[in-house]
């Protein structure tokens, strides 16, 4: 069963419990247990693709209804214009933001942050969410017919987006976390 709100999600070994709790978001880890019975931790990386997707959409539920401008994100984050805006383009693709031009032009989220779900966020912007050789179109892998990792990746994949789904852009920008990062990035 997969971890809840709330829960810490540790590496366990053998004969030295709990030796790291998981807190950089921006590395989401997996636990599993393995058959010798040590929990093993499992490092999930989203691209910089998806991580640039969700700063941008964390900044503009930031921004309520104001216009905001890629120019701004990119030096509230200190990443390349050019980045973002392929990543804005998706974004406004797949719905998630209005993007205006001109004059009075800018972007803004297209639903309430309430309404953004961080599981399907992730599901549409990782291009590839194989995590192993075993699950792509040209597996090589001559321990495929018999191998039992498969089921265990699988497994591993289902509960983190079970957590990422039980989480909207509102719900990770709570009160004081959100007062703080209004003045982290400067936003007016």
């Amino acid at each position: 069963m997969p971890p809840g709100r709330g829960v810490s999600w540790s590496c366990l070994g053998r004969n030295r419990g709990a030796i790291d709790t998981i807190k950089d978001v921006s590395r989401i880890h997996l636990l599993y247990t393995a058959p010798s019975a040590i929990r093993c931790v499992l490092p999930m990386r989203l691209t910089a693709f998806t991580d640039y997707s969700l700063r941008v959409l964390i900044y503009l539920a930031l921004s309520g209804e104001q216009n905001t401008t890629i120019a701004q994100i990119a030096q509230s984050y200190g990443i390349s214009k050019n980045h973002l805006m392929k990543v804005v383009q998706e974004l406004s693709q797949k719905g998630y933001l209005i993007a205006l031009r001109g004059k009075n032009g800018g972007l803004r989220l297209s639903r309430p942050p309430s309404d953004i779900n961080i599981g399907e966020l992730v599901r549409a912007m990782e291009r590839d969410l194989a995590m192993a050789e075993c699950f792509g179109k040209n597996n090589q892998c001559v321990l495929t017919p018999a191998c039992y990792l498969p089921v265990l990746f699988t497994e591993a994949l289902e509960a983190f987006f079970a957590v990422l789904d039980a989480y909207t852009l509102e719900d990770i920008l709570p009160g004081r976390q959100r007062r703080e990062l209004v003045k982290i990035l400067n936003i007016v």
